[in-house]
């Protein structure tokens, strides 16, 4: 739990994705900072046992829908239930193996695309109205896959997705500013959630903590902290702000 000087009283927030990992951990900060949240995730059952974790005093808005699909539905019912949006946390996203070599590339980078990219574009115009009124901020979940080249060739469609969002929440940055809207990212590098797992990775998670200067996962909560801060208006200078976590993976040779 974030104990530190960050109060989301009054502000309305949607995560992504919140349904485990990172989006869950970060839902309930914020629901513990006494935002009013909107969780988003595919799958009910999960997002169920996440909402179980949430304060006994928490407002909430627990949605079963796809960012692919269901983006308008996102942002209405969240409007209608607390009338307002102050952060939307783009945080919903995926791995896929697609070699170039054999031949599945474009289908992983087809849905990759559509979820890591396209549906952050969609919410993020949707939202664009709403985020105005409240000088609010937009976080997108990225990765330093970003910027390093792939361990394995076969998640190149995944750096690729996420390369473009750095330059999109750039971009949006620069476009929102006169609005007052910041737009910041957040760009994990190995995180213990089951996101290797589910991109059906046969990695031994003991050796990607050893390819970090830190030999060492960083937790959800963790990135949640850093999300939270970027929300909050400690960070009102930062925008277009791309901030790496990764325990020095970066710095390997």
């Amino acid at each position: 739990m974030v104990e530190y000087y960050l109060n989301f009283a009054g502000k309305s927030v949607i995560v992504t994705g919140a349904s485990s990992g990172i989006g869950a951990a970060t839902a309930i900060m914020f629901a513990e900072q006494r935002a009013s949240v909107t969780l988003i995730g595919r799958n009910e059952t999960k997002l169920n046992a996440v909402a179980k974790k949430l304060p006994n005093n928490a407002t909430s808005l627990i949605l079963k829908a796809d960012v692919t699909t269901d983006a308008k539905k996102i942002i209405d019912e969240t409007v209608n239930k607390f009338g307002k949006i102050d952060v939307l946390v783009n945080n919903a996203g995926f791995a896929k193996y697609g070699g170039l070599t054999d031949g599945k590339f474009l289908e992983a980078y087809d849905a990759l695309m559509r979820t890591n990219m396209r549906a952050v574009a969609e919410l993020t115009m949707l939202a664009v109205p709403h985020l105005a009124k409240t000088k609010g901020n937009i976080i997108n979940t990225s990765s330093i896959a970003a910027n390093s080249l792939p361990f394995d060739g076969r998640l190149l469609p995944y750096y690729v997705s996420k390369a473009a969002l750095d330059h999109f929440t750039r971009g949006a940055a620069m476009e929102f500013a006169p609005k007052g809207i910041r737009v910041n990212s957040v760009n994990p590098g190995p995180v213990l959630t089951n996101f290797i797992e589910n991109a059906g990775a046969a990695v031994n998670p003991d050796e990607i903590a050893e390819m970090t200067a830190l030999k060492r996962f960083s937790t959800p909560e963790e990135i949640a902290e850093l999300i939270l801060y970027l929300a909050s208006d400690k960070a009102q200078g930062m925008t277009g702000s791309l901030v790496v976590i990764d325990n020095g993976w970066l710095l390997r040779p």
